[in-house]
């Protein structure tokens, strides 16, 4: 027998006398790492800086490693973790945009609370140490926060500073109201550019930062939070009046309509737009892509609805831990989010992307380290969602089967831009259409 077959040998003995010792059988991966699988809708700038958080927590120990994996857009993520739960081959976490989490919440034995699990886990978690805006948006009524806040977002103002110089605006100032709006993008095409302003995610945008901006509601049952037996109300006044003129706008291409989710982001980026509206989590691609130098305000308010600016609304998403995964996987998920709400990794991550630090001592490291100073405009997101209290108008929204109801209201309203509806006709049809949905929603989750 050589040396090595007699080391070998002795090792082997060992690990058997301590199995035995232990009363355990014996594991011979006992030194691998537990992988945990996280399901994400991240590609892109912000999928890299996703990837590196999850490197950056393995680096820091060894007895679990977080493996990300990228499932498409935000719907096919959650409709593809809900299709693994019941096949018994889902991820331990996933992330899930904020209007799925009615879905999530309806979803009975297949979540894992996470304040429920941060407690079995022994892990500190204070919810009082997070931003009431996002703790409120995914706690139940008892006050328990049911999935973990990673990437929050809300709706801003971006303007490209080399053609507000062109066109004679003051640089420095970002228009505050619609008619601002309105008359800096006609100087904007007096001077060439094509387009005076864009936005993003239309329904989010135009429909549900609007009203929540306004203190208007979207819902009855405060905008759902209050139980399943909710209405949609946005054939109302304001939207109306506000859709009316984006198709009148659209027609000279003062607006310019690019699409839904984040499709019109080229015209921005290009400078073929002036202005873009849209999340603050864009401004990672925004800085990826464009050659001019970027300009921040706040979302666009009509001056003369009482009560406005009031605050906007998350957008985003939460991760959500499913059920039906070894306790080993649980433990390292804790650990997980512990590290997530380091404020180091919080700042650094809202530093890199624009998401909204989810923390208060995320925020105050990242204005002691001169981030706003340095970069200014940067913190309007949480100036903006800050404003004003919560109002039961602007706290949030939480409707079932929303994915699918923002779908409906973007297809009407493309007819209102198209000119084969009015904003009236379209948003009353609309509606209706909602809220067969969200009767279908309650009676299957009554």
């Amino acid at each position: 027998m050589t040396r090595w077959q007699t080391a070998i040998r002795g090792l082997a003995a060992g690990a058997l006398a301590g199995a035995l010792f232990i009363g355990s059988p014996l594991v011979t991966t006992a030194m691998a790492a537990t992988e945990i699988q996280w399901w994400h809708a991240m590609s892109g700038p912000l999928g890299e800086k996703l990837e590196k958080i999850a490197s950056d927590f393995n680096a820091t120990q060894t007895d679990y490693k977080i493996v990300p994996v990228y499932k498409g857009s935000y719907p096919e993520t959650m409709t593809g973790a809900i299709a693994a739960f019941r096949a018994k081959q889902n991820p331990a976490i996933v992330q899930v945009f904020e209007v799925g989490t009615a879905t999530m919440m309806a979803a009975k034995g297949a979540v894992y609370p996470v304040s429920k699990l941060m407690a079995d886990a022994k892990e500190p978690f204070d919810t009082k140490a997070y931003l009431p805006a996002v703790t409120g948006y995914y706690s139940d009524t008892a006050g328990n926060m049911l999935s973990f806040p990673f990437n929050s977002s809300t709706t801003i103002l971006y303007y490209n500073k080399d053609l507000f110089k062109k066109a004679g605006l003051d640089p420095n100032t970002p228009p505050k109201t619609w008619p601002e709006v309105e008359a800096m993008g006609k100087k904007l095409q007096a001077a060439g550019v094509p387009c005076g302003f864009t936005t993003q995610w239309p329904s989010w945008v135009n429909v549900e930062n609007l009203s929540a901006f306004h203190n208007v509601a979207i819902g009855t049952k405060q905008n759902g939070m209050g139980g399943l037996d909710t209405a949609l109300e946005i054939n109302n006044p304001l939207v109306q009046w506000h859709w009316e003129k984006l198709a009148e706008w659209q027609k000279t291409k003062l607006f310019d309509y690019g699409g839904r989710q984040a499709k019109a982001d080229p015209k921005f980026f290009s400078g073929e737009c002036g202005i873009s509206i849209g999340s603050s989590a864009a401004r990672a691609a925004i800085l990826a892509n464009a050659k001019f130098e970027l300009g921040y305000g706040m979302i666009p308010y009509w001056p003369d609805v009482k009560g406005a600016p009031q605050n906007s609304i998350i957008g985003g998403a939460t991760l959500w831990v499913l059920s039906g995964r070894p306790q080993a996987e649980y433990q390292g998920a804790a650990k997980f989010f512990s590290y997530l709400s380091r404020p180091e990794v919080q700042a650094w991550w809202h530093q890199q992307t624009g998401y909204l630090p989810i923390t208060q001592a995320a925020y105050d490291l990242s204005k002691s380290q001169g981030f706003y100073a340095q970069n200014p405009g940067t913190d309007v997101s949480i100036l903006q969602m800050t404003l004003n209290p919560p109002t039961e108008n602007s706290k949030g929204l939480r409707f079932g089967s929303f994915a699918q109801i923002r779908d409906v209201i973007e297809e009407e309203l493309e007819l209102t831009l198209a000119g084969k509806k009015t904003a009236k006709e379209a948003l009353a049809d609309a509606q209706q259409r909602g809220n067969d949905l969200l009767r279908a929603f309650e009676k299957a989750n009554k």
